[in-house]
């Protein structure tokens, strides 16, 4: 006999619900603030000299709270949140915090809880330092994007080749053809894009050098078009592809798949499920656009859905390759594609 009890985490509380099955006692409220500390004197509290087990969604939050339960000693379940959905079925009352956190206990005591995977804290630690560095780049990117939308805006000449190159650099600096005020819009931005630069500069090197040492990482390497940072997304995102009975599995992990609503033989046109993670689906479609170079190995490939429907979806179609190659790739190195570094 257990503890078995359910979590719904949020900003604020965490709700939970939970079940002796010693003394039939059940047992719900609320931990608030949602914050490691008062969750751990909330465990020491409970689960008191009995076996336990907590099922958590995997959304936003779940990291501390697996944590938590792990260092207490208590057995940590992850729930993948589409499918815990699914599993509520047709919908006839208002959802809750309350009925989330006991729809989370009845599938775990139920042994119907759909299993997500726990990586462990050196892919946690990864995936953090590369959605990092994805939040730079993109950022950098906007302000690049800023820079040629005020040339256009005051009629300055486009810029060509590399925008923060020596000579482009010096003429934006000069504020060639710009009113006062477009001067001052380019020189901050180009203040904020070196601000951005000395931040993504360590943080690359740091991410690289892990993918130049981690075996996984290495392996992933070896297809066209994935370097040491996709290698490194690739890596943490997919994590143990073991759990996996098959490649289109893992496509469908991506969030890349297509999904299809169809019924009396009406079927509008699918689109991308992008369930998943965004880092994961970012590194792929970086990967699949090498394929756009004439010596890349899917170039043909890429070619024929191009010319049919575009760049974008051939770089689709080409991630989903890659997406089974990975997947292909840390399944045949086993235990040592997860290796610690």
């Amino acid at each position: 006999m257990r503890i078995v009890g359910g979590l719904d985490v949020h900003r604020r509380p965490i709700t939970f619900d939970y079940l002796d099955e010693r003394t039939g006692q059940q047992r719900r409220g609320r931990i608030a603030p949602a914050d490691r500390m008062l969750l751990r004197r909330w465990l020491q509290d409970t689960v008191v000299d009995s076996p336990a087990a907590f099922a958590v969604e995997a959304c936003t939050g779940w990291r501390f709270v697996v944590e938590e339960l792990q260092r207490a000693g208590i057995e940590a379940h992850l729930a993948e949140p589409a499918d815990t959905a699914a599993a509520r079925g047709p919908k006839r009352r208002a959802k809750t915090d309350r009925t989330d956190a006991r729809h989370l206990r009845e599938l775990l005591a139920g042994g119907r809880l759909p299993e997500s995977w726990i990586p462990p804290e050196q892919v946690l630690e990864m995936r953090a330092r590369l959605e990092l560095f994805r939040d730079l780049r993109e950022e950098h990117t906007a302000w690049v994007q800023r820079i040629h939308a005020i040339l256009l805006h005051q009629g300055a000449p486009a810029i060509a080749g590399d925008l923060l190159g020596a000579d482009n650099r010096r003429r934006l600096e000069a504020g060639e053809q710009l009113s006062p005020a477009g001067r001052q819009a380019v020189a901050t931005a180009l203040r904020i894009l070196d601000a951005l630069d000395a931040e993504l500069g360590p943080l690359r090197k740091q991410i690289a050098a892990f993918a130049r040492r981690q075996p996984g990482c290495k392996a992933l390497q070896a297809q066209y078009g994935v370097g040491e940072i996709t290698a490194a997304a690739l890596w943490a995102e997919l994590g143990d592809t073991r759990r996996f009975s098959s490649s289109r599995k893992a496509v469908r992990h991506t969030g890349q798949d297509i999904t299809v609503y169809s019924s009396d033989g009406k079927r509008p046109p699918g689109k991308l499920s992008r369930q998943g993670s965004p880092l994961l689906r970012w590194a792929l479609f970086e990967a699949a656009k090498c394929a756009a170079r004439p010596g890349a190995p899917d170039h043909a490939y890429y070619r024929q859905v191009a010319d049919r429907l575009g760049g974008n979806r051939a770089a689709l179609s080409v991630a989903r390759k890659i997406a089974r190659r990975a997947h292909h790739t840390l399944r045949a190195l086993g235990d040592e594609a997860l290796a610690a570094v």
